[in-house]
């Protein structure tokens, strides 16, 4: 999901950093205009350009940047098993190379492959131990193959290096609160309320932790307080209608779910939600 900066914008940023390593060849006059064909939007035209470099340089030391600069123009064009080929082929060039590498672990988990994904994020980890994006991805997926354990290692980790890190700090509470430890997941989820004191997302959260623990009247309080910052949030409204369900209010239940689609969620699945 999740994600780090736009591709367009990566593309335009490395750009004159790329061409400075380029030889003043025909190989360098392709990249050029490919450089210039993306800061236009050009893609075809961009990936052409690219493919001629290399073709014209088969062996050039910094092929393996233009792998990365055809993967992300298959990725914005939605041909992801194309994009995590050229991503494996620059990776092939370049094993070190850890903006490629985390390329490929994000669009692997995003086509399903928790496991490869893992992987790479742990090969960026090996090299740079305190990179955030890999920490985080990789607790997230570990939380996801339920290995609560590593998962609470990286998250811990991330807090030593930066201890309000809200996002590291809600998968570490989501961890604890599903792996046996729901006091210290609720002691910490009302620190982080009080860290964070108008973050709807927070209440959102506590009250479902609330919901599990059949503490329904403190759960509707927390997520109505949640909607009441966030009034046009859809999730937080299937929360609630999820909760007046299990209390047996359906016409309450219905109200949100109403309200869920007039904020984007599917009708489709609300439907099956009431059922």
């Amino acid at each position: 999901m999740l994600r780090r900066i736009t591709l367009l914008i990566f593309f335009i940023r490395h750009s004159s950093l790329f061409i400075s390593v380029c030889a003043q060849t025909g190989y360098d006059s392709l990249v050029r205009q490919g450089m210039d064909a993306l800061s236009g939007d050009s893609l075809l035209r961009a990936d052409s350009l690219f493919r001629q470099a290399m073709q014209q340089e088969p062996t050039h030391h910094g092929n393996h940047i233009l792998f990365r600069y055809l993967g992300r123009i298959k990725e914005r064009q939605g041909h992801d098993q194309e994009a995590l080929d050229l991503y494996t082929s620059g990776l092939n060039l370049s094993p070190k190379d850890m903006e490629l590498r985390l390329d490929r672990a994000a669009l692997l988990y995003r086509m399903g492959n928790q496991a490869r994904a893992a992987s790479d994020y742990s090969d960026v980890l090996d090299l740079q131990p305190e990179n955030m994006e890999a920490l985080q991805m990789r607790a997230h997926i570990y939380a996801g193959m339920h290995d609560y354990k590593r998962a609470r290692a990286d998250y811990e980790t991330i807090l030593t290096i930066e201890p309000l890190d809200e996002k590291a700090y809600i998968g570490l509470i989501l961890v604890n609160d599903r792996s046996g430890r729901p006091r210290e997941a609720m002691e910490q989820i009302n620190a982080l309320i009080a860290v964070y004191p108008r973050h709807a997302v927070l209440y959102a959260i506590r009250g479902g932790m609330e919901q599990h623990r059949r503490l329904y009247e403190q759960a509707l309080a927390d997520l109505t307080q949640a909607i009441e910052m966030e009034p046009e949030n859809a999730d937080f409204y299937v929360s609630r209608a999820t909760l007046y369900l299990e209390m047996k209010k359906r016409k309450l239940a219905r109200h949100d779910t109403q309200m869920a689609i007039k904020y984007g969620a599917d009708p489709i699945e609300m439907a099956s939600l009431l059922k």
